[in-house]
């Protein structure tokens, strides 16, 4: 018998989750204090953010609304590995890497509160918006990163999907796009360990998530997605590779979704408490607060300014999503066609007449 090919997925991992570093090895983000600074005050910040989110949903002023608790480092991390002129291809929780890239906190509000105006978000007008048909995002951005190799152009996609949704046909057949035509992009596989109520052993049977990139026959890793180090220098290293030509890479982001799937969904009827605490104990912010105390560049001081600092932002967030005008109802007519089908015609004036009797 003769092997005619063999593989291996590296995991990477720097900060360790008692916050110390690992490995012979360390990248430079590790020694740049005032760059993990700044992140690490966007992921407190996106940490407090969601939570206001939830609590306006629970009190009726905020439609259904995806949670990033826990994901924090793997989003910043992104974020702040990507160049202004790349492109972001979200998925629908993924805030910390917009943040990073200019959209507004209350642009996400608008979003879940119904309001189309917030996907007309701040930062880089070309990212693409929300994304919640599952993995649709990933072709859109082998499109995009298409587009920049024909023009020959040095930017490069970045999308994200997540456990579940890496088992769509989408997925695959970007990667397979990715690797024939030598794309530059970067697929990212946050996997949090549940697809909604599926768990991860149910979703698939590999080893890894990441081997889907190798039998695409793109360069396929592994990180540690608590580990803002890690998925920072991983990422960032995987976008020069496509920026000089050599194509696209895999990465999945070892992370676990601390919250519900959404606001409609509740974990405690399929996920065991215990489980949930255990992966208190490896989340990401603490990780990153204890390595800047270890080293003498954060204070229980600082960390409570923060704090109070991000009560103010996310709250003059919200009051700047709440005020904003109220939309007429032909609003959802208007934008879709350039000429409006009979049948949506009809529609259009019964809603008008019926908003008219109800003002």
């Amino acid at each position: 018998m003769t092997t005619v090919a063999s593989f291996s997925v590296e995991y990477i991992q720097y900060l360790s989750p008692n916050g110390t570093l690992t490995g012979e090895t360390i990248p430079p983000i590790a020694k740049d204090f005032e760059t993990i600074k700044s992140l690490y005050k966007t992921m407190v910040m996106t940490r407090v953010f969601d939570a206001k989110a939830i609590s306006l949903q629970r009190t009726g002023k905020l439609g259904t609304y995806a949670s990033s608790l826990g994901h924090e480092a793997v989003h910043v991390g992104i974020g702040s590995a990507m160049k202004y002129e790349d492109v972001f291809a979200p998925a629908y929780r993924e805030y910390g890497v917009q943040f990073i890239r200019g959209v507004k906190m209350s642009e996400v509000l608008l979003y879940w509160g119904g309001d189309e105006r917030g996907s007309n978000f701040s930062g880089p007008p070309h990212d693409f918006a929300w994304c919640v048909p599952i993995a649709t995002q990933n072709t859109h951005a082998a499109g995009a990163a298409l587009s920049f190799k024909l023009r020959k152009q040095p930017r490069c996609t970045v999308s994200v999907i997540g456990d579940g949704g890496s088992s769509k046909g989408d997925f695959l057949e970007a990667i397979n796009a990715a690797s024939a035509f030598k794309l530059p992009m970067v697929f990212v596989i946050i996997n949090n360990g549940w697809a909604i109520s599926v768990p991860r052993e149910k979703q698939s049977s590999g080893e890894t998530l990441a081997q889907k990139g190798i039998a695409g026959g793109l360069p396929s890793l592994q990180v540690d997605g608590n580990d803002l180090l890690a998925v920072h220098h991983e990422v960032k290293k995987a976008l020069e590779r496509a920026r000089n030509g050599e194509g696209a890479t895999v990465i999945e982001a070892i992370t676990y979704r601390l919250g519900d799937h959404t606001t409609a969904d509740d974990a405690s009827r399929y996920r065991p408490d215990e489980e949930v605490e255990n992966a208190k104990r490896f989340e990401p912010v603490l990780r990153l607060r204890q390595y800047l105390m270890d080293n003498n560049q954060w204070s229980v001081q600082q960390e409570n300014k923060l704090m109070e600092d991000c009560a103010i932002k996310v709250e003059a967030a919200v009051k700047e999503y709440q005020s904003a005008s109220k939309l007429p109802v032909s609003d959802m007519f208007d934008y879709m066609f350039a000429e409006l089908p009979h049948d949506l015609q009809e529609q259009r004036a019964f809603a008008l007449a019926l908003e008219e009797e109800n003002s």
